[in-house]
């Protein structure tokens, strides 16, 4: 039994929190919370000390297997004709009074009533309505995370229909079996559940059940982005949207359109997304379906909530509590609102909120949702505390966890513990060592963690259990135990890993209740651990070290690029950058800086050498304000002299202690894996006091430690397809015109490069595809307006017809899976104003086209001295034996050197990512 230290977290920590109110600089906030939790406050501490005991679902509503001759899926009885289940022994009555209790969300009572239903059967000897109402007990079970029993019920049931003939078993059949894949998915078997479900699809076929074959393939999509097969869940999702067209309107239409925009959404694409869910919440409102009229309120406000449009979000999670018949829907709801709510810091509006969503978690029936629904207030009261706190006084960031939301917590465990769910049990120990962890009480915290480690372990539930990983590894570094630490960061990065394919997928499907955040929950990992690492060599390098923390900023890098493509990047074969630099390329080097948060790293890799590394003791905050100051003096060509200033700064971090080693290595290239900020700067205008950094060097960037098989592009002869736009299409009138993209062209075929041009009105993407994949060409040269961003929806490159978002690179430049395309030029692209990883969705989109190189503008430059740059670049990559880095770098010079270009603003912006050979 699990015993809580309340004195020690309560006693005198209480008087402390009533001295923080009196000098709180922040009255209103304190008022928002403190009267709430004054009561709670009083009633917890009055409690004797031996109370506080120490999802992956399917998308839409889990559908119950219809009973023949039973339960109709329409009828519903009154809640008031359930008081008394010893008065119903007719087994159809049984399973009426079970469906309505599961409809209820009270799954253990559905659970006892369809017990004697399944006795009742059982004494009768009908089979086929014990096998449909066995699988229903397995699905009840589930909703409670009982797993054993969930699996034994659907055994059972799956064994009787195996002797049964005619369409009525086989309806059943395929209704148990849709059953058993919702099982084999949560269990983590998603291969097995995919086999299930293309057995439930051709059932339904033979049976001409239009809904089930939809239920099945969106089943089926599901199964497919679990295992990392994204195109294949998307084309399955397509499949469903042509099925579900052709149906009239039904309840099955509209949980079919809801689950088809739910997919859609995990995949990225919001508008269709939002359209199918609006197309889902009328039909619901024509069948007035008070229960899919909620739930489609409910998604569209997940939708919102993903564009980052609050206040319709929040508009969607009102209307979703005044329409639901269902009380879980109802608090998941004002869960999601009190989030945004907090993240806004609106106060009044959360002291609202607040004793509602408390006095509802109240009247919930027990399931595995109500206690997640629980930790998730829990979690939200401890972020409104730590809220109070701050703006009391930071000298008590970490003085007291909230009372309630400790009790919470230990009732949740409690709770998992009765239903014997241990995911739940293992998500709520977590949140509960968060909140001793906080008080700096590291052996409670400890002992928590490691609980609820060993039960999410035993589930095998990853997206719990790295988050347990992390804790721990927290925990035993603030203990000064390194070695400790290390080891529990170096299993929470494996267990992040082998989630790398669906990863994404969890962050909103496992339960609405488990909130992801990449920014939060996975990114410190990685940097915590790269800092813990290098912290252990103790002043002495160790090179093992090195590459273990260059290795894990590489894996970061990987994991922000799936997450902003919500799908696994950056597959198949590829070479290490140090062989490159080693065999085939002595003369460049590499550099890998990377942020902490109170220093400057710098590892580098200089040909034949070891690794090397240098810091400088600087907080992350001054890195980043500098970072963000001198990139908004960057495109400003009348601010040479800062830029100078603020880059010869930038230059002492990065390459003052290393600049003498590069001289006498010989070295004319610097490939840098950049790290945050330092992704949105162009590292060309980088100064030493007296010259540019591309004054002295070639440059090139690379995403990770690795290329896709490098190879030099001057051994092959050049031939390119130029497209481009002179004029913005409609609806893009923000966008200026490019002028001078004729003249551009002109100079890559005076270079000697042989094109083929798409130009205005022939610009569609259409036309760049069928081209692409008609002849073969080593070089695409796009000259259109275009946009990187840090969210996938905003980053897009413009054809005639409008935009083409990068998330169709990969079918547009490859054919058939392969790489096509040796060389990608972007040359009139910029990266999003105010976004400051806004280079990620430049990185991803060198990524997703699958070229081995690719050039792009970090910023819009002058279109004529663009055109001038291309010209000098492609003459320079036809006359000799140079690299591409080579030749960006002679383009850039000219630039430079030019009277009315010098300014880095003209010159600087062009980056070369990938194979710079």
């Amino acid at each position: 039994m699990l015993m809580i230290k309340t004195t020690k977290i309560f006693g005198a920590n209480s008087v402390k929190l009533n001295r923080q109110k009196q000098r709180s600089s922040s009255p209103s906030l304190q008022d928002a919370f403190s009267r709430w939790q004054k009561t709670a406050l009083a009633q917890f501490l009055r409690l004797p000390l031996y109370f506080l005991i120490g999802l992956l679902c399917i998308l839409g509503s889990p559908v119950l297997a219809k009973v023949p001759g039973s339960i109709n899926s329409s009828s519903q009885l009154p809640i008031n004709s359930l008081t008394s289940l010893a008065v119903a022994t007719d087994p159809a009555s049984l399973l009426q009074q079970g469906k309505v209790l599961y409809n209820t969300g009270n799954f253990a009572k559905a659970v006892e009533v369809l017990k004697q239903a399944v006795q009742t059967y059982k004494q009768q000897g009908e089979s086929l309505r014990l096998a449909a109402t066995l699988s229903n007990l397995s699905l009840a079970y589930q909703q409670l995370g009982a797993w054993s029993q969930a699996q034994q019920a659907i055994t059972e049931s799956l064994d009787l229909l195996k002797g049964e003939d005619g369409n009525q078993n086989l309806q059943i059949f395929a209704q148990s079996l849709d059953i058993q894949g919702r099982l084999q998915l949560t269990m983590g078997h998603s291969e097995a559940a995919l086999a299930t479900w293309r057995q439930t699809e051709e059932i339904y076929k033979q049976l001409d059940n239009k809904s089930g074959v939809v239920r099945s393939l969106i089943n089926q999509a599901q199964a497919w982005r679990t295992q990392g097969f994204y195109p294949r869940s998307v084309k399955t999702l397509q499949q469903v949207s042509q099925t579900l067209k052709s149906q009239p309107d039904s309840i099955e239409k509209t949980v079919g359109l809801r689950s088809l925009g739910d997919a859609l959404l995990l995949v990225g694409d919001l508008e269709k997304s939002r359209q199918a869910l609006e197309e889902s919440l009328k039909i619901a409102r024509n069948l007035q379906s008070s229960g899919d009229i909620a739930a489609s309120l409910f998604s569209l406000g997940n939708n919102a909530r993903k564009q980052q449009d609050k206040a319709r979000a929040i508009a969607y999670y009102q209307q979703t509590v005044t329409a639901s018949p269902s009380p879980l829907t109802k608090v998941q709801a004002q869960l999601n609102h009190l989030g945004l709510l907090i993240q806004d810091q609106q106060w009044p509006e959360v002291q609202t909120l607040l004793p509602l969503i408390e006095s509802q978690l109240d009247q919930l029936p027990l399931s595995r949702a109500s206690i997640y629904a629980q930790v998730n207030f829990a979690q939200n009261i401890a972020k409104v505390n730590s809220a109070v706190l701050q703006a009391s006084s930071k000298n008590y960031l970490s003085a007291l966890p909230t009372p309630q939301s400790a009790l919470l917590l230990a009732k949740s465990i409690q709770q998992s513990r009765s239903l014997g769910d241990n995911r739940a049990q293992a998500y709520a120990l977590k949140s509960l060592g968060s909140l001793y962890e906080e008080t700096r009480q590291w052996s409670e915290a400890q002992d928590l963690t490691r609980q609820g480690l060993a039960l999410a372990q035993s589930s095998n539930a990853p997206e719990i259990t790295y988050t347990l990983q992390w804790q721990l590894g927290r925990l035993l570094s603030a203990q000064k135990d390194i070695n400790g630490a290390i080891a529990a960061y170096d299993n929470a990065v494996e267990t992040l890993q082998s989630l790398r394919k669906d990863l994404v997928v969890n962050k909103d499907v496992v339960n609405q209740d488990v909130q992801f955040n990449f920014r939060d929950s996975v990114e410190p990992i990685y940097r915590q651990s790269v800092e813990l690492l290098l912290k252990s060599q103790q002043g002495k390098p160790d090179e093992k070290i090195l590459e273990k923390a260059r290795q894990r900023i590489e894996a970061l890098q990987l994991a922000e690029l799936d997450d902003f493509f919500r799908e696994a990047c950056l597959q198949g074969q590829r070479v290490a950058l140090d062989q490159v630099v080693d065999k085939d390329n002595p003369t460049a080097a590499i550099l890998y800086p990377i942020i902490l948060p109170d220093e400057l790293q710098v590892i580098v890799k200089i040909p034949k050498q070891p690794l090397q590394s240098y810091t400088t003791k600087i907080s992350h905050t001054e890195v980043e304000k500098l970072l963000i100051q001198l990139r908004k003096h960057l495109v400003n060509p009348t601010a040479t002299k800062a830029v100078q200033t603020q880059g010869h700064q930038v230059y002492n971090w990065l390459l003052k202690p290393i600049e003498s080693q590069l001289q006498k290595s010989g070295v004319d290239t610097l490939v840098f894996v950049l790290d945050g900020a330092l992704r949105n700067l162009p590292m060309a205008a980088l100064y030493d006091g007296k010259q540019y950094l591309v004054e002295k060097y070639a440059i090139a960037l690379s995403v990770g430690l690795q290329l896709l098989d490098p190879k030099p592009l001057v051994q092959q002869q050049l031939k390119a397809i130029t497209a481009g736009l002179t004029q913005p299409p409609p609806g893009f009138s923000n966008f200026a015109p490019l002028l001078a993209i004729k003249s551009e062209f002109e100079g890559i075929t005076k270079a000697g490069v042989s094109t083929t041009s798409l130009l205005d009105k022939d610009f569609k993407k259409k036309n760049l595809e069928s081209e692409i994949a008609a002849a073969s060409f080593n070089i695409v040269h796009l000259a259109t307006h275009g946009q990187f961003s840090s969210r996938l929806e905003d980053t897009f490159i413009l054809d005639f017809d409008g935009e083409i978002n990068v998330k169709d690179f990969d079918t547009l430049f490859r054919s058939q899976g392969k790489t096509i395309v040796e060389l990608l030029v972007l040359s009139a692209c910029q990266t999003a104003t105010g976004d400051s990883r806004a280079a990620l969705g430049l990185a991803g989109a060198a990524v997703r086209a699958g070229a081995r190189s690719t050039i792009a503008s970090l910023w819009q430059i002058d279109d004529e001295s663009t055109a001038m740059f291309v010209s000098a670049f492609y003459r320079e990559l036809k006359s000799g034996k140079i690299s591409k880095a080579e030749a960006v770098h002679r383009a850039q010079l000219q630039l430079l050197k030019h009277p009315n270009y010098k300014a880095p603003s003209f010159w600087s912006a062009y980056v070369l990512i990938g194979n710079w050979l």
